[in-house]
């Protein structure tokens, strides 16, 4: 590569920066000035989801693995969470890591499958971890805040049942908006970590051609299980704070099928490409509150969710974060032509 190749690959890379730092500034500091709490929650719905969409991202565009268990390992952080912070006075921090640690051990263990098995056949196990969770879940119920293992409460102590508590700097629906971002923004910076150095270049490999990458010499048992550990870390984190920003949470608020329609969802918004998951969290949870906002029916976003994954199968594999630009400098190049053409036919008439 020229000198000059080199400085314009510097150059753009911190002008991306640059205005990724702006944008990060902006979803920080003005969006919660310009809208209402009601979206302020929204928004801060999608940056947990958007963390977990980058988990199945990870998986299944950078390994080749596809998992649908990720809203299952979402209930796992959220339970984990919720029950120390009722049982312990730990910091919040503290409590993200450890649900973080425990979801990555069990996203470990149901990843040993994909050892051996990998495409459908891993698919349908996942999922059915997921069905198995779901069911766990309406059996043991989550932490009420009473004691024992399960934190159950009596009737008559439901009474007093107090919301989650949240970290002592972010009592707030904007404050433990802007929280959530900042952690978001911590998990992407680890998962970025990850595919620029040796790990990525291994899932690569693996994803790319797994007998090849075993005679490159590539241990493709241990980064296989490291891209489950990551990802359930990141999902684990994101359940965590999902159990502050909603205050209460129950079975019912992790149906099996989200993880289909997160899958839909991570597909849309750009399977190769972290900042997919961004699409991904603001498209699962935004557009059915903007739906629902305008009088139409939340179930009409699964609609389009199909249509999007028909979209991206069939002309754009790269989804919304790498089709939208190329689309953009199209018309960009059409309408200066279409411009410039009318200047010469005005200059010769």
């Amino acid at each position: 590569m020229t000198g000059l190749g080199a400085v314009r690959i510097e150059r753009n890379t911190i002008v991306r920066a640059v205005v990724i730092a702006a944008l990060f500034a902006v979803a920080m500091f003005a969006v919660p000035e310009l809208i209402g709490i009601y979206w302020v929650k929204i928004l801060t719905a999608a940056a947990i989801y958007s963390i977990t969409a980058l988990g199945l991202g990870v998986l299944y565009g950078r390994v080749g693995m596809v998992s649908l268990c990720q809203i299952a390992l979402l209930a796992v952080g959220a339970w984990t969470a919720t029950r120390i912070l009722y049982a312990t006075s730990l910091p919040f921090p503290i409590v993200l890591l450890i649900a973080g640690v425990v979801t990555g051990v069990i996203g470990t263990v149901v990843g040993l499958p994909a050892l051996r098995i990998s495409g459908l056949h891993l698919a349908l196990i996942t999922l059915m971890f997921a069905a198995a969770m779901t069911l766990v879940l309406q059996i043991i119920s989550f932490p009420q805040g009473g004691g024992g293992v399960l934190g159950r409460l009596s009737l008559g102590e439901l009474q007093g049942f107090r919301n989650i508590r949240r970290p002592g700097i972010a009592t707030s629906d904007p404050a433990y908006y802007r929280y959530t971002l900042i952690v978001a923004a911590l998990m992407f910076l680890l998962a970025l970590w990850q595919i620029a150095g040796k790990p990525g270049r291994a899932w690569a490999a693996i994803r790319e051609s797994e007998p090849a990458a075993l005679a490159a010499g590539i241990n493709t048992t241990r980064y296989k299980l490291w891209a489950f550990a990551l990802a359930s870390f990141m999902t684990g984190v994101a359940g965590g704070l999902l159990a502050g920003s909603a205050g209460a949470l129950s079975a019912q608020a992790f149906p099996t099928s989200d993880s289909i329609v997160l899958l839909a969802v991570v597909l849309m918004g750009g399977i190769y490409s972290v900042w997919g998951a961004v699409v991904a969290g603001l498209l699962v949870r935004l557009l059915p509150a903007l739906l629902e906002n305008w009088g139409v029916s939340i179930y009409i976003s699964l609609l389009l969710f199909g249509i999007g994954v028909l979209q991206v199968l069939a002309t754009a594999p790269g989804g919304l974060v790498d089709q939208v630009p190329k689309d953009v400098r199209r018309l960009g190049r059409l309408v200066s032509r279409g411009v410039g053409r009318s200047g010469a036919e005005e200059s010769v008439g």
